[in-house]
């Protein structure tokens, strides 16, 4: 019997990673979902992944930095586009662009992202809005969530006003509304680098194979991700 596989993976892939783990063919695939960061420690304090998948480099970094990596298996596997995003109930019509007024446009209300300092949804959220020129008056109506879906989730339900999220959220929640698309030169480029855990076994080696696949790919893109695949 094949030895089951553990993957720590960024929780903006969630719904694209179950898809593809129900599709897998060579044995049981068993996916820890959360915030890179977060993900990144557990890691280092020992916990059983054998592929990590995260939402940015530099979290990668540092298990590479570490000896933690199988060597010549990190990848950068996706890239991704940021979102911002407003409640169901919210009449709410902006568009991010250099000058766009979010913290008088949020009035009372808050806007919702992961940890600005930590997951990378937030991290590059944060350098949007600096970039835009809206983080200093907002920063202080900002609501931060563990994770990118957690985010989503307060927009969702109407607890947040707006929200930042990776444009392949919207399809995990239908009752958002996208307002608009942060201009790519806003923010640090969106790469979900992969890589095995050293050392790894030949059904890690085989779940890694597969995610890179062509059939694999595909169901990334239908889910919002743009695969980067022989752009190496």
């Amino acid at each position: 019997m094949a030895e089951e596989v553990t993957l720590f993976a960024a929780a903006s892939l969630k719904n694209a990673l179950d898809e593809l783990a129900q599709s897998y063919g060579g044995g049981k695939l068993h996916i820890a979902y959360g915030g890179s960061s977060a993900l990144t420690r557990q890691i280092r304090l020992g916990a059983p992944a054998q592929l990590f998948l995260s939402a940015n480099t530099t979290w990668m970094q540092v298990l590479e930095d570490d000896g933690l990596l199988m060597p010549g298996s990190r990848t950068d596997l996706l890239s991704n586009q940021l979102a911002l995003i407003a409640a169901p109930n919210s009449s709410i019509t902006l568009s991010p662009a250099p000058g766009f007024e979010l913290a008088a446009t949020l009035g009372d209300g808050v806007l919702a992202m992961a940890l600005v300092n930590a997951v990378p949804a937030g991290i590059y959220g944060r350098e949007a809005l600096t970039s835009l020129g809206a983080w200093e008056n907002v920063q202080g109506k900002v609501v931060q969530t563990d994770n990118v879906r957690a985010a989503l989730r307060l927009v969702a339900t109407g607890e947040a006003q707006l929200g930042i999220v990776y444009a392949s959220d919207l399809g995990a929640s239908p009752h958002v509304r996208l307002l608009g698309l942060f201009p790519a030169q806003t923010h640090s480029p969106i790469r979900y680098p992969m890589a095995l855990i050293d050392p790894a076994t030949p059904e890690a080696q085989a779940v890694y194979d597969y995610l890179r696949s062509d059939a694999a790919q595909a169901v990334f893109a239908r889910h919002g991700f743009r695969p980067l695949q022989g752009q190496d």
